[in-house]
């Protein structure tokens, strides 16, 4: 069984159907982890990860991920968000997931002003230079509630720290970043 990302990617490449389960293998915990903290059904979260895999065998190619792990985490994110979405739209609810999103749309416009390809990039550059000025303790507190989206309580058990600390850190995170991306000219 291959264990190197650019193997499993040569095999997804070459159309080997031992692809999916190096992949699954190696990752399917970690998609599960994701999923998950979005969806909050082990269900859902389980088919959410088969439909990764099969959406990484039908993207490879053309596409040749240089990082397999982000790439999938991508698929899987999506997909988790795509079901979520249509989950809410039957039926209304509260959870965590709504809550990452209303915290950063204090941060980021949610105009449709960003879909042009080269726009959206470099706004991820300036998300990334904005990521790496951060000490490493809130840059993974940043991603764990943005990326992975972790409750705040997850979080601080993860981080060993209080919840109070972690929403009090992560409100000045959002702060820091809307000033950071208002001044270099992103409408906020």
């Amino acid at each position: 069984m291959k264990d190197n990302d650019k193997d499993i990617v040569e095999l997804f490449w070459n159309r080997d159907e031992n692809a999916l389960s190096a992949a699954s293998q190696k990752y399917g915990k970690y998609c599960k982890t994701i999923a998950m903290n979005i969806l909050q059904n082990n269900e859902d979260a389980d088919e959410c990860v088969n439909d990764a895999l099969l959406g990484a065998w039908n993207s490879i190619p053309p596409n040749k991920p240089p990082v397999f792990s982000v790439f999938l985490a991508r698929i899987v994110k999506n997909g988790a968000y795509d079901r979520l979405r249509r989950a809410r739209s039957i039926k209304r609810g509260g959870g965590e997931t709504e809550l990452v999103f209303e915290e950063l749309e204090e941060c980021v416009s949610g105009r449709s002003g960003v879909e042009d390809e080269f726009e959206f990039k470099e706004l991820q550059k300036a998300i990334n230079s904005f990521l790496k000025r951060l000490s490493a303790k809130h840059r993974k507190m940043f991603l764990l509630r943005y990326w992975y989206s972790f409750s705040i309580k997850e979080i601080a058990a993860r981080l060993g720290t209080t919840e109070n600390s972690v929403s009090v850190s992560l409100s000045r995170i959002r702060g820091k970043i809307k000033d950071y991306l208002t001044k270099r000219g992103y409408d906020i």
